[in-house]
């Protein structure tokens, strides 16, 4: 029903910048939620970023001040600009979406590492 394609994962050195993006497509209308969640190895997933339809954004207390999410709603993609890089940031980085009826969706996950 819907897909979701992440990229711009790879490899940076700590204190730099990069910027994920996420595109979805199917049923995308309705929307109450998007955000980036990530995964680090022997570590549960965790909330990263998310934003509303009304535009309200939450962040993890790690990452705030560092990290913004934002979308552009004619390219039906939502962003995930990360600056001043930790390695504790380094995660498999995850594309969410969640319907106003409740359906949640996945994306297939983009690696970001992080070298001290």
């Amino acid at each position: 029903q819907v897909q979701l394609v992440e990229s711009g994962g790879g490899l940076v050195q700590a204190g730099g910048s990069l910027r994920l993006s996420c595109a979805a497509s199917g049923r995308i209308f309705s929307i109450n939620v998007r955000g980036w969640y990530r995964q680090a190895p022997g570590k549960q997933r965790e909330l990263v970023a998310a934003i509303t339809s009304g535009g309200s954004t939450n962040y993890a207390d790690s990452v705030k001040g560092r990290f913004t999410i934002s979308r552009d709603n004619a390219k039906n993609t939502v962003y995930l600009q990360m600056n001043s890089l930790k390695p504790e940031d380094t995660a498999v980085y995850y594309c969410y979406l969640r319907h106003t009826a409740g359906s949640e969706y996945w994306g297939q996950g983009t690696q970001v590492t992080v070298s001290s």
